[in-house]
């Protein structure tokens, strides 16, 4: 037992050193000028590459998959399984990281002839396809080692990787400063060897016990933490000009924050290693593994499969695999609404770069909004998982109610993007980014709870291809081709004014408010599933005090 709870902390902090080191496809607006003009694309061209980073970086079906089959097995080599399993899942993301950044470093210095589009973006996809083995090893671990705290965990998990864009920026912006051909190539190098060196400490055990909220909240107030002080980073170095040997030192305080974590682990280590010794505090709480996800079914069919108790429909059910997921409704509602949000989400980050420049905003300036939309982004991720956990524990609001809030004010943001205000886009881009990292938590944790966790990282994968998939649509058929559309009037083939994006922002606001649309029949259709996860826990709180 010493062995096994010590092991989730020590896990639980090498993850989040993986995601932070890992969220590479945020840090695309860094470099996608040079490879464009390195390879002489056009925006649409641009976008079609970007496309392919954001279908490698969400379709993670493969990874899902790997992770299921690695870590079920018949009981004799269960244990054996667990232990490989995520380590497995990490190594096939590191070969993939290596492989893809190197390619492109090689082809924008000139280390390889010039490749023709359609291997470039092979190359993208294989190194923004990484990014799904580690948030699966990483994501899923976590929702079995803790998976009475779901919600919270996941947003932690998602939170430090969405932060990891900030991260790598000011990596850049302390050692690569205007050369982002150099920074890709240590896309290529640093995150493969963070992964490489931590992956053996991730692994997989199956357990809650009494005191987790007390150690994640500790977790959570470094990634708050870390993501303050980037921000006062970012906002200095917006107004300042900052020498380098204050850059370094800030930067070394950077790196000493994100060691953090491993201080959280071993004080969670030492109380239970001391509440282990002590039998009188010793009432260790082994819920059933997936409290909140061992129910589910469609609402529709609740009355016929939950005819009694909540622990009769605990009997009853069992985890969908992903083909039984598919056959339901409340997987396509998902899917349609990560199309909507995440898709539309996706396109304005994979255009900011652009935007800024039609505004004539300043290189410095269009970095910042790289930086911030991070920052936003792991403020969405980590606050949707921990405050739908409120929501729904606290005051018995169903998880997908916080989904359809987010992407209203992502409708928001869209339509304050197409607006063309000064300073328009810090807003806007502020809204989306938040809203978009939300939903990147809030996904994952609905998907455990009403298909269960056994298959949870092929289910949660395939119903983020819905993100790939609504970038490709705003990003290449209308952002792209409305830019390219405008830019043919002018003499350099660049649009420079609000014009240039204002119809595809109202066109992608009109998609988030069909997205709200679509989470409010969710929500309607997973209402009474959400009262029985409610009594269940109820109930087993009450066991336990008794």
């Amino acid at each position: 037992m010493e062995e096994m709870i010590h092991g989730r902390w020590l896990s639980t902090a090498a993850s989040i050193w993986i995601q932070c080191s890992t969220g590479t496809s945020y840090t695309f607006g860094i470099y996608s000028s040079t490879l464009k003009s390195s390879q002489s694309y056009s925006q649409s061209t641009l976008d079609t590459v970007s496309v392919f980073k954001d279908i490698g970086a969400n379709a993670g079906i493969l990874s899902g998959l790997l992770y299921s089959a690695v870590t079920s097995s018949s009981p004799g080599r269960r244990a054996r399984a667990i232990s490989l399993g995520p380590w497995l899942v990490h190594l096939a993301g590191a070969i993939q990281l290596f492989a893809g950044y190197f390619f492109i470093w090689a082809s924008v210095v000139g280390l390889i002839p010039r490749p023709p589009v359609p291997m470039m973006c092979f190359f993208m996809w294989v190194a923004a396809h990484a990014q799904t083995f580690f948030n699966t090893a990483n994501v899923v671990t976590g929702v079995h080692n803790f998976s009475n705290h779901s919600g919270t965990i996941v947003g932690i998990m998602k939170g430090f990787f969405g932060l990891s864009g900030a991260i790598l920026i000011q990596v850049y912006e302390t050692l690569f400063k205007d050369e982002p051909s150099n920074f890709i190539l240590i896309l290529a190098l640093f995150p493969t060897l963070v992964s490489l060196f931590l992956m053996r400490f991730v692994r997989t055990y199956d357990m809650n016990v009494q005191g987790d909220k007390q150690h994640l909240n500790s977790f959570s107030a470094v990634a708050l933490t870390i993501a303050a002080y980037l921000m006062v980073l970012i906002i200095l170095g917006n107004v300042l000009t900052i020498p380098l040997w204050v850059r370094i030192i800030t930067f070394s305080v950077l790196i000493l924050l994100i060691f953090w974590p491993l201080r959280v682990a071993f004080t969670a280590m030492r109380l239970e290693r001391n509440a282990d010794s002590d039998p009188s505090q010793t009432e260790t709480n082994l819920l059933l593994s997936g409290s909140e996800a061992a129910i589910r079914k469609d609402t529709e069919e609740s009355s016929s499969h939950y005819p009694g108790s909540p622990s009769d429909a605990l009997q009853e059910t069992e985890h969908l695999n992903i083909i039984q997921a598919m056959c339901t409704g409340n997987f396509w509602l998902l899917f349609i609404a990560m199309v909507c949000g995440l898709g539309s989400g996706l396109a304005t980050m994979n255009n900011i770069s652009q935007i800024g420049e039609s505004l004539g905003y300043s290189t410095l300036e269009i970095n910042t909004l790289v930086s911030l939309l991070s920052t936003w982004n792991f403020l969405g991720r980590f606050g949707g998982g921990y405050i739908s956990d409120i929501m729904l524990y606290r005051h018995g609001l169903a998880r997908p109610l916080l989904m359809g809030i987010m992407l209203l004010f992502m409708t928001a943001g869209h339509v304050i993007i197409a607006s063309g205000f000064p300073g328009n886009v810090y807003i806007g881009s502020t809204l989306v980014g938040i809203c978009y990292g939300s939903l990147w938590s809030l996904m994952p944790t609905i998907t455990s709870e009403i298909f269960g966790v056994r298959h949870m990282g092929t289910i949660f994968n395939t119903i983020a291809v819905g993100s790939p998939v609504g970038s490709y649509i705003f990003s290449v058929r209308v952002v792209g081709y409305i830019y390219d559309k405008e830019a043919k009037k002018g003499e350099d083939f660049s649009c420079y004014g609000t014009h240039c994006f204002m119809l595809s922002f109202l066109i992608m606001a009109f998609v988030a408010f069909l997205g709200f649309l679509v989470t409010l029949v969710l929500l309607l259709r997973t209402r009474s599933f959400y009262k029985l996860v409610l009594n269940r826990r109820s109930k087993h709180s009450q066991n336990y005090e008794g």
